[in-house]
Formats: structure tokens, sequence, C-alpha cells
């Protein structure tokens, strides 16, 4: 068995991990570049495989990051089965025509408006092809094993978001565990990780290499947050995730306005795919920690602006009010109309709900930027820009290292770290060979490992 690391290697997003024994060839996850321009130009490249010798995709979970590429392969003639949980289907069909939409916007306004350095921008893909992709998926359960070819897997819970997998594969004899993002034992909405059963190699997120979460209350500083903005008479913005961050901040709104801690401000989800995923939510309440009446109050709390005239109609309000937007890292999507309309306004707030990818907008706006450029403009920040602490879908190094001891992997298992930024792999690496027996080390991009 051979492994390819095609992506999630010195960068949070792209990943993608090529698997191949003499018979059979599948990739784990079939993620985007996102971020800074050189990754994203990584998405019109070609990838190294034959497509039509490619069996199939597994996926670990429904973040754009780790499925955004499916449409791409499609469009250039894969036609083999992506095998998922159901929880993360549902959220593909709603996460990869958003993202064809985006793309064809995006090239539209460039286009129009000659921003682009190409007289034609084009998407990588639309719409259509993102929905005809859906066409390939199959649903497998957790703990439930499947073949393909030659190669045996099974998927099993992590946390992170609905219908998130750790996947185990087994073939020529040899067992291979891919952490997938990994969630935290004290999530707000979603179950802890579930262990690990015993694996010959691991391949390990790294993305809170170099960091732990801050152990400040996340309702304590939402509530901070909300009254100070309230009481300056400004918008509080939240650029949102529309999978697991914006139900987690929707939760936390209303019990905070139920507990009288914050005023019952206006709520406005200006995101038409946040509120289709609301609904996935709620239809699978058994993989998450929410009771059917925190489920409808996280839905009540806000109003759901669906259409365009809808999210314009917002810029006439005055009174203190919030908008959750998409998208997280304010890259695309609604948020960048609002950004532009208040980012220049001192009584705003703008609250980021994790992490930034490195030479995403948002990065660029909580580093302190004095201006940031949206639509091929250049607009002062001045704004107050924060991130809510405890909401991130991810361990930290040291949740993640407990974890893996309450797993079943022999204290000497190979362990290659990967989906991490190069500062944050090389200390986690550090963290594990101090603190385990592991042999560790970090993958490396286009690196081929022999099993």
């Amino acid at each position: 068995m051979n492994i390819t690391f095609l992506g999630g290697t010195g960068t949070v997003t792209g990943s993608k991990y090529f698997v191949e024994t003499s018979t059979t060839k599948i990739l784990v996850d079939c993620g985007l570049y996102q971020g800074y321009k050189w990754l994203r130009a990584r998405n019109r490249e070609p990838l190294p495989l034959d497509l039509k010798s490619l069996d199939a995709i597994v996926l670990t979970h429904a973040h754009l990051d780790h499925s955004g590429f499916i449409p791409a392969l499609y469009k250039q003639g894969f036609r083999g089965h992506v095998y998922a949980h159901q929880a993360t289907i549902s959220l593909c069909s709603i996460l990869l025509p958003d993202s064809g939409h985006i793309q064809e916007d995006d090239a539209k306004f460039y286009g129009k408006h000659k921003i682009s350095r190409h007289e034609n921008p084009e998407p990588l893909y639309d719409k259509a092809t993102a929905e005809a992709c859906l066409s390939l998926f199959k649903a497998v359960d957790f703990n439930e094993e499947f073949k393909i070819g030659d190669i045996e897997i099974e998927l099993q819970s992590a946390g992170h978001i609905l219908g998130a997998a750790s996947v185990i594969l087994k073939a020529d004899g040899k067992r291979v565990g891919f952490s997938g993002d990994v969630g935290r034992p004290d999530d707000i909405i979603m179950y802890p990780p579930k262990p690990l059963p015993p694996v010959d190699l691991l391949l390990l997120e790294s993305t809170y290499g170099n960091r732990l979460h801050d152990k400040e209350d996340a309702f304590e500083q939402l509530a901070e947050i909300v009254n100070s903005t309230a009481k300056k008479g400004g918008a509080l913005l939240i650029p949102s995730f529309a999978v697991g961050r914006t139900e987690a901040v929707q939760h936390m709104l209303a019990s905070l306005m139920k507990k009288e801690l914050i005023p019952k401000l206006p709520v406005y989800l200006d995101s038409p795919m946040a509120i289709n995923v609301f609904n996935i939510y709620c239809e699978h309440f058994d993989l998450n920690r929410l009771s059917n009446e925190e489920c409808l109050e996280m839905c009540n709390v806000a109003t759901f602006t669906r259409t365009v005239d809808e999210s314009k109609a917002l810029s006439e309000l005055i009174m203190p009010h919030i908008i959750i937007a998409g998208s997280g890292m304010a890259t695309g999507g609604r948020i960048l109309h609002h950004l532009k309309r208040l980012l220049g306004d001192y009584r705003t707030t703008v609250l980021f709900t994790g992490y930034l990818s490195g030479g995403t907008r948002g990065a660029k706006m909580l580093a302190g930027k004095d201006n940031v450029k949206i639509h091929g403009k250049w607009l002062p920040v001045k704004a107050r820009v924060e991130v809510l602490n405890g909401l991130s879908g991810h361990g930290d190094y040291e949740d993640i290292t407990q974890w893996l001891q309450i797993s079943k992997l022999h204290p000497k298992t190979k362990v290659l770290l990967v989906h991490g930024e190069p500062e944050a792999s090389e200390s986690m690496r550090d963290h594990l060979m101090q603190h385990t027996q592991f042999d560790v080390d970090v993958a490396k991009y286009h690196e081929i490992l022999r099993l």
C-alpha cells in the first residue's frame, strides 16, 4: 500500500490523500485549497493521477477543505462512488452547490468590474456541476465495515461537525488511520471523538498543534461583546461558517437572551446555506448534545433572510442589531457587503468565530491591518475586531494528546502530522515526542509513503 500526500500538508486546506494497492486506488478526502493565493492556485493544477483508474473517494466530513474539490474532479470526468456518513452527504448537498454558486457570482462580478487579471474569469466549477456530482455519493454508517476493491474501510465518529469521521483502512496486512478533523471533548454542540483502534500508521491533524484553547468562558465573552456593541449603538457582524459555528453562535445567543444576560436585539441570519443546515442538525439530533427544545430555540432566535432583496434591506437598519453571515473567514459571501458598509464605523464589532487561515481577509483583519481589500477597493478598518474563543471545532494539542492516550494505539505507533501550518505541525511533533512514545514526523507535500 502506498499513500501520496496531495494536500493538507504544510497548510490546513486542500486535504487529499491518495491510497493505492496493487488493484485499488482511492482518495481519502478531496478538499479545496483556501487562503493564500499561491495555495488557491493549486486548485487549477491537474492532480498527478489517472482519474479513470480512481475507484472511489472516502470523505471524513463535509467542510470544503475536505470535500470542495469533488465537483472539480467530476468536471474532469471522475464517476466513481464517494463514500461518507449520511449527515456528511446531507451537508455536502448544501455546501458544494453553494460553493459553485459563489464561484459563479465572483467570476461574474470580477468580469463585470474588470478587477480580474483574466479577461473572462471562470469559476473552478459551477453550481450545476456541484449538484451533478452529488449523484456519486453513497452513505455508510459509523462502524459499518465496507470494501472498495481489496481495501476494507470503516468510519468512526470524530466529533467536530455532524457526520465527521476518522477513517480506518485495512489492506496488504496494514491498518492505517486518518484522523480527519478531531473534535473537542467539551464542544458546545457535538459529542467528543471516539477513541481510535490499533493502527500501524496514523495521519493526524495538527491545526491547533501550537495553541491551547482559551479557558475564557465563551458565553461570558459573547455577552460582553453583545452588550458593549449595543451600548455604543452599533452593529455586531459575525462572519460564520454555515456548518457548526453558526449553530453554536445562535444557540449561545438564545441561551443568553433566555437568561436575560444580553438584550433581545434583532438577529438576522443572512446565509441561505446556513438556514438550510439548521434542518439537518435537527434531523440528526442523535449526533449532537442539543435537546429538541434547544434546537427550536436556536432556530427561532434569528430572522432568516433568504433572498438578495432581504439581505440588501438590512442596510436600512439603524438600531443595534446582529448579523450572522458567511463566509467564516470573510473570503466571500454576503458578509462582504455588510463589511463594506460597516467596517469603517467605530461602533461596529466584527466577531470571528474560529480559526482563520493565513492570507484570508479575516486573518488580516484580526492581525490589526488598517485597511482590507473588498471587491477591488481598499477599505479602512475602524471597527472593533475580535475572535470568539471556545467555539473551534478542533481539539487543541492537549485535547488530541489525551484522545490518543485513551485510544488503543500501540506506544510505538507511527504518526504523520497533516492539516496544519508548518509552525503548528512542528510544535505538535515536539509535544508528542516529549509526552508519548509515538514515532512522530510531519508529512510533506507530494511525499509518497510506501507501507
